[in-house]
């Protein structure tokens, strides 16, 4: 029995580990490598397995950092079962389709240059027909259900609380008479958020295999948070701008809806227009709408009393390009909630053209910017940043919003940590090195664990 650590272990995209037991090889997610280009051109190497090894593939959540690769694994041949929660199994309908779409997009955008400097073409790493393939390995499960997926190993899924359908993965290894168990962490959510429930409580594990996106960090109070959403809404309608939310598509977007719709009367909402401009997230924000059963209390009282989420009256949802074209004549008055998050492409790159070197703008940043990104280096405070080639001058107000991360941070790690009753060896991945190392540490010192941080290739014999 063996774990190999692939993916998210030298960052914190591309997340991917390889359990190997009685004959069979599983795959636990198999996510695209995100950030900068040089970063992403790794996707295009080959994988450390050959297909054919692959017996299944256990899926975490929806992300693409998480599912991304799925579809390049059914392009070059693996036939087996992907394995996901069900409300997870109906996000990867859209995510790896809008996936794809943006490989074949970012592959014409690359072979026009290449036909100025007379350089051969490149292909896409995965095309939408591809990603529709590989959709139809997708296998659904119900949270908190033990299956036995191949001889000697089974898997169940419990709530990670970070996104619809996001989990904790519990396997059991069996082989020669031993059992191991693992626990992969997934990606955790924080506690006591919004829509979603806190993430499972989970007792016994041989080893963990934890995310530590913030594992050196804590989040801002979540009231402190709501609070200065309405003071960033407040004073961009006094001095009259245009108010950009860049925002994951799937999550994050349905949480800013989520408190619009609350604070709509607090907020003085009634005088803004509010788009979301994302075709992907008003098809997740609606797949999300099917699955009540998995909200917690609070959203759950809500949509009985209302029968839907907080009614935001003034919403137009931009579904075309030329709607989405359409809201950039507008220069005041505007909240833009639009993709993609971390500022790595998507409709939220023109919004930010036509804005973001106006006085009076404002930019509210609402979750984790990946080094490398534009995000970041708007966080960063840089005085000018690069889009599409040009320069552009940072005259729009930025505000980091960090309470509203789906990330645990800190705190929630180590909650969830202390749950367990029994003394597993915890490896930690998923993260920044400085927050890795930060992290392990912890582990040592504060719940006496053995922990680690493996780097990849590494190869541990259970």
């Amino acid at each position: 029995m063996q774990i190999e650590f692939y993916g998210a272990t030298s960052g914190i995209t591309g997340s991917c580990h390889i359990l190997r037991a009685n004959g069979h090889t599983i795959l636990l997610d198999c996510g695209l490598i995100q950030g900068r280009r040089e970063e992403m051109e790794k996707n295009r190497r080959p994988f450390p397995f050959s297909m054919d090894e692959i017996s299944a593939v256990v899926l975490s959540h929806g992300h693409i950092d998480h599912s991304g690769r799925i579809p390049l694994l059914v392009k070059q041949g693996f036939q087996g079962p992907v394995y996901a929660q069900n409300a997870t199994v109906d996000l990867c309908d859209i995510l790896l389709q809008d996936s794809a779409f943006l490989q074949e997009k970012d592959a014409q955008y690359e072979n026009k240059w290449r036909k100025r400097k007379k350089k051969p073409f490149i292909e896409p790493l995965y095309t939408v027909d591809d990603a529709r393939n590989a959709l139809e390995n997708l296998q659904g499960l119900r949270y908190r259900e033990k299956r036995e997926i191949l001889p000697g190993i089974h898997i169940r899924y419990q709530d990670a609380g970070h996104i619809l359908g996001s989990c904790c993965v519990e396997v059991w290894l069996n082989e020669n008479g031993k059992e191991r168990k693992i626990v992969f962490s997934g990606d955790l959510g924080q506690y006591d958020t919004p829509i979603l429930n806190d993430p499972a409580v989970i007792e016994e594990a041989d080893h963990i295999i934890v995310e530590s996106t913030y594992g050196n960090r804590r989040h801002r109070d979540r009231q402190a948070t709501i609070d200065e959403m309405g003071e960033i809404i407040r004073d961009a309608a006094h001095e009259r701008g245009n108010l950009l939310i860049p925002a994951f598509s799937i999550g994050r977007t349905q949480e800013i809806l989520y408190y619009l719709g609350k604070y709509y009367d607090q907020w003085e909402l009634n005088r803004w227009q509010v788009f979301l401009d994302s075709p992907m997230a008003i098809r997740a924000s609606k797949v999300y709408w099917e699955y009540p059963h998995l909200y917690d209390e609070e959203a759950t009282k809500l949509r009985k009393q209302i029968h839907e989420m907080p009614h935001l009256q003034n919403l137009k949802l931009t579904q075309s390009p030329q709607e989405s074209m359409g809201i950039n004549r507008i220069k005041s008055g505007a909240i833009i909630i639009s993709a993609s998050g971390m500022l790595t492409g998507g409709r939220i790159i023109h919004h930010l053209k036509h804005n973001i070197s106006r006085n009076g703008a404002h930019i509210m940043i609402v979750g984790y910017q990946a080094n490398g990104t534009l995000g970041r280096a708007l966080v960063d405070g840089k005085p000018t940043v690069r889009i599409h080639g040009d320069e552009y001058r940072v005259k729009a107000k930025v505000h980091t919003v960090g309470g509203l991360s789906a990330h645990a941070d800190i705190d929630d790690l180590s909650k969830w940590i202390g749950n367990f009753k029994t003394k597993p060896q915890v490896h930690v991945v998923h993260g920044e090195p400085e927050s890795k190392q930060d992290f392990r540490n912890k582990l040592e010192n504060d719940f006496h664990l053995q922990a680690d941080v493996p780097e990849p290739g590494d190869t541990l014999e259970l």
